[in-house]
């Protein structure tokens, strides 16, 4: 026979069972990612990687971003109303290295921890950073660039911008790499068409007229190797492309031979690892200061490598 005070120990066992049940249940964290947009394959490919990564850990994903790579102020917009909801979680890839600053400051005085992904913030803010090292492989793109135009020769470069982690770093690692490494080829211009296709492609035509001797663009995100491709198409010239990225339309033009090779980042791996480190950091767990996901280039002779093959995407 149970007496009174056996019977409220099991009550309080049984309470602390339930409490524990539903801290379990808690951790089907709220986590928003906002990105720096929505349009291209490459954020399709982020958002697929999250998506993966939200199921095999049981929680809640949000994605979103901007229709246009140069809406900053939109992007801030879309970081306000996430923080509003007050989410367990951000990850965020800035347009901007520096504009969000005072909105990050407000998620870390609210703790809620921040992960930034594939481009990252003049802050220390974010406890990790998702990326690709995008010095290094805008420099594989310079080799690459030099080795096809036989060393010598005048180079452009068609960038997305000039205020994002890594629309700064691709151009410093292709322009550095080429300064330090080939001094008989010189990098005439560097223009920026916001990684927008129609942008870029005006933007290549201005290039090719004004620098007939051209021998080569490298195209520094999806968007602007896509219009890179396209100008080159459009004045029926025969340079050399290197770009950056993967998705249909690149992989068709890398094919046909519009377009000579590209860098590849791992998207998918980007998005999962973002929502994974936010997951470590909402239970404690340490994290690295960057998690580098690594980068490829690939051409028409290695697109069906295996291992190429895995982060390339549609």
């Amino acid at each position: 026979m149970l007496t009174r005070r056996t019977l409220l120990g099991a009550i309080s066992a049984l309470a602390l069972l339930t409490a524990g049940g539903a801290a379990s249940a808690q951790e089907n964290y709220d986590i928003a990612l906002i990105s720096k947009g929505f349009q291209h394959q490459f954020w399709q490919a982020v958002k697929a990687g999250a998506d993966k990564a939200a199921a095999e850990l049981g929680v809640t994903v949000t994605f979103e971003g901007p229709e246009s790579e140069t809406q900053v102020d939109r992007q801030m917009d879309m970081l306000a109303a996430a923080l509003s909801r007050n989410p367990d979680a951000i990850g965020f890839a800035a347009l901007d290295s520096q504009a969000a600053t005072p909105l990050l400051q407000q998620a870390k005085d609210a703790g809620i921890p921040v992960i930034a992904f594939d481009s990252g913030v003049d802050s220390d803010i974010p406890l990790t950073t998702a990326t690709t090292d995008n010095v290094a492989a805008a420099a594989l793109a310079a080799d690459k660039m030099a080795e096809l135009i036989g060393g010598e020769g005048k180079v452009a470069v068609v960038a997305h911008d000039q205020t994002s982690r890594t629309g700064i770093d691709r151009v410093d690692g292709f322009v550095n790499r080429i300064k330090e490494n080939y001094p008989n080829i010189e990098v005439v211009s560097v223009q920026y068409g916001g990684g927008d296709q129609l942008q870029s492609t005006e933007i290549t035509k201005s290039i090719l007229l004004a620098n007939p001797d051209l021998k080569g663009i490298f195209g520094a995100n999806e968007g602007s190797a896509i219009g890179v491709a396209n100008g080159k198409t459009e004045l029926g010239s025969n340079i050399v492309v290197i770009g950056f990225d993967s998705g249909a339309a690149q992989k068709g033009m890398i094919t046909s031979g519009v377009m000579n090779g590209a860098i590849t980042q791992n998207p998918v791996g980007i998005g999962y690892e973002t929502v994974a480190a936010a997951v470590k950091a909402l239970k404690g767990e340490k994290l690295e200061p960057v998690i580098d996901t690594g980068f490829y280039y690939y051409d028409a002779a290695t697109m069906a490598d295996p291992e190429i093959a895995a982060v390339l995407y549609d």
